[in-house]
């Protein structure tokens, strides 16, 4: 057990052990379908505090083969899976927090650098009878790995796009990072799944992907992860009812994510919850504003001030309860190429603050906890009138 190669599953423990704990080892069930085929390569982006991190701690409890951990997942729906045998504490997994690399270092360069030594001491320490050709090549490191073992990789990388929202502004640092994840997962047999996650979609050049291996899962198409993205409607349900919490109110206060999946024959609707808010909600009594407590509207009203295309027009039409039509097409993915106010709005999905629907194609306020942020931010601009507008709408029962 290293660092970072087959880190053990205590993260996972402690999400078991917590007061609300809600099983999405369903998902499980969805990464094993890809094992070692053309589809091993999954991005899924969701908003802060949607449960990402702890997907991951989940997949590397399950996949990694340093100790059993079946205790912790007999009791799960997984368990209940063809799959689930088969599979459980099969892989050498490689977990990794990119904002902790992103953290402790000044560049791209010293940051990849950091991140390949470490990766390779660890390989090290685990397997002292390999012959390394290359140490100070992680690729060449990771193949004479495979060679020796026969056994593939599961690679989860969270925080993935955090070099983005760090270097939003420097294109040849996220160049050279998408050219080194290209580099090391890209057509690599020891690669059973590489599993990323974070806000933001891959970024785009033109209409295409800078990872084109990997599928998509997202706000704006979450496929058939999608109750996977947060807590459903049924399972806010059964916490409020055993905390003897409103339901009613828990939906006004942070319902409003529509995740829409496409089937052949019919369109499946997921009403999607905040876990942090509704946990908040659930230990504190209280139903409030939680999501967003790590970042300010600060963050929002970045955005919104733009005034791009009638943005302001468009912000009080959704504080109003109405729904905007958008073209999500020229979203490139990143936190400052906007050609339109549909890039802007695109962006703002990504971040939790609006909701998308796929079949009408339109973005709106998904309820009364983001809604406040609006209000927040709006409080502290100059947008003159637009305050009391919005207090004097009755049509949007947020405001009520």
């Amino acid at each position: 057990m290293g660092s970072y190669l087959n880190p053990g599953n205590f993260s996972f423990r402690g999400s078991l052990r917590s007061k609300i704990y809600i099983d999405k080892s369903g998902l499980i069930s969805k990464t094993n379908e890809t094992l070692c085929t053309e589809q091993k390569y999954i991005c899924v982006s969701r908003p802060r505090r949607f449960g990402k991190s702890m997907a991951a701690n989940m997949l590397a409890a399950y996949y990694d083969r340093s100790e059993s951990t079946e205790e912790l997942f007999k009791n799960l729906s997984i368990s209940k899976d063809d799959s689930y045998k088969e599979n459980l504490n099969q892989y050498d997994v490689i977990k990794i927090n990119m904002q902790e690399f992103l953290s402790m270092t000044d560049t791209i360069e010293e940051m990849l650098e950091m991140l390949k030594n470490y990766l390779v001491s660890d390989f090290e320490e685990t397997y002292p009878t390999v012959r390394f050709r290359d140490k100070k090549n992680l690729i060449q490191v990771m193949k004479d790995v495979f060679s020796y073992t026969k056994c593939p990789f599961v690679i989860l990388i969270d925080e993935w796009d955090c070099l983005f929202r760090e270097y939003k502004q420097d294109n040849e640092a996220q160049k050279k990072y998408l050219d080194f994840l290209r580099a090391w997962l890209k057509d690599k047999d020891y690669v059973a799944l590489a599993y990323m996650t974070g806000i933001l979609p891959i970024k785009k050049y033109g209409s295409h992907s800078a990872l084109n291996m990997f599928t998509e899962y997202s706000m704006t198409d979450p496929g058939d992860l999608a109750e996977y993205f947060g807590f459903t409607e049924q399972e806010v349900s059964k916490v409020c009812a055993k905390y003897e919490m409103s339901f009613e109110e828990a939906k006004t206060w942070y319902d409003g994510y529509q995740l829409i999946v496409h089937q052949k024959d019919r369109d499946e609707y997921h009403s999607m919850y905040s876990p942090k808010s509704v946990v908040e909600a659930m230990l504190r009594h209280k139903f409030g504003t939680y999501w967003n407590q790590t970042e300010t509207y600060e963050a929002l009203k970045l955005y919104i001030q733009m005034d791009m295309d009638g943005l302001k027009a468009s912000v009080v039409r959704m504080l109003a309860g109405d729904s905007i039509p958008i073209n999500i097409g020229t979203f490139s993915n990143d936190m400052t190429t906007f050609t339109s106010k549909d890039d802007i709005l695109t962006l703002l999905v990504h971040l939790g603050y609006l909701t998308y629907n796929s079949i009408n194609g339109t973005v709106s306020i998904p309820n009364k906890e983001v809604s406040q942020e609006y209000i927040n931010a709006i409080s502290t601009m100059d947008w003159y009138g637009v305050a009391n507008l919005v207090e004097d709408s009755r049509k949007c029962y947020w405001c009520d």
